[in-house]
């Protein structure tokens, strides 16, 4: 039996023991304390960005050469990430989407497109827009000056297909001036349009503006006043089937930013 202590030295033996008791207590809350910190840390979970993934991006024929350059750009400002495009016309795009085509966002030239597939998609966006013109021959020989002239069954005309963005647009345009136009092919995609027309199988076609920047003197473009003309808006969006659901998301995010609006911009895109 331990023997009593009388009241003064039994009170200072219990403040000697809290003193030493405090700091054990101190040093297990704090251990813990870091423990539930680091837990809760956006940089040690990894939230503060999306993860590295390997994205295949579908986009319109028409987004070719830029797209090219936004990609680079997006890998080079997200280590670890790599953007691979499938470009086809919007129409083939989406019959893709549709198959069940391993992808993660998609960029078509029209919202009609992108509006047919909201049970595969997010949310769009529109990234950007842009405007028909009328490429001719080299030199233009036969001196197209407008849609009128390709009326003209002298001109070979040749045009995108009525089911691909380009083409409705043509029809569009032309319907509204009474121009009556019988193409001799219709094509898949825009990109097809302007390479029969710069390898001189056909003597002019519809195609959008921002095509013809790189076609140098094998193209002679012939602008479309504003009031005959049709725009052509591009809406982006991720895809629900996307593996990389997260990464997807950001980078169509991304290109609404100011970095990305100002190379489609300098690519001859209009601001969306």
């Amino acid at each position: 039996m331990s023997p009593i202590l009388p009241l003064n030295r039994r009170t200072a033996a219990l403040a000697l023991s809290a003193a030493l008791l405090v700091p054990a207590l101190a040093a297990c809350g704090s251990s813990d304390d870091k423990k539930d910190g680091a837990a809760a840390s956006p940089s040690a979970s990894g939230s503060a960005a999306p993860k590295a993934a390997n994205l295949t991006v579908l986009a319109a024929s028409s987004l070719t050469d830029v797209f090219k350059a936004a990609g680079s750009a997006y890998e080079k400002a997200h280590p670890g990430t790599k953007v691979t495009f499938s470009f086809a016309g919007s129409q083939e795009l989406a019959a893709q989407v549709k198959q069940g085509a391993p992808a993660d966002a998609l960029v078509t030239a029209d919202t009609k497109t992108m509006d047919a597939l909201k049970a595969e998609t997010n949310d769009p966006a529109v990234i950007a827009k842009n405007r028909l013109v009328i490429a001719t021959g080299k030199g233009n020989p036969f001196k197209v000056a407008g849609l009128k002239d390709l009326a003209d069954t002298k001109i070979k005309v040749v045009l995108a297909a009525p089911e691909v963005p380009v083409g409705r647009y043509s029809k569009q345009i032309l319907d509204a001036q009474k121009v009556e136009v019988k193409p001799v092919s219709q094509e898949p995609n825009v990109r097809a349009v302007l390479s029969k027309v710069e390898l001189g199988e056909a003597d002019a076609g519809l195609v959008y503006k921002t095509d013809t920047l790189k076609s140098g003197d094998k193209v002679v473009v012939v602008d479309i006043p504003d009031a005959e003309n049709a725009v052509a808006s591009y809406p982006a969006a991720s895809l629900k089937g996307s593996k990389n659901a997260e990464a997807a998301a950001a980078f169509v995010a991304w290109l609404s930013t100011p970095e990305a609006q100002k190379i489609l911009q300098d690519a001859g895109f209009q601001k969306a």
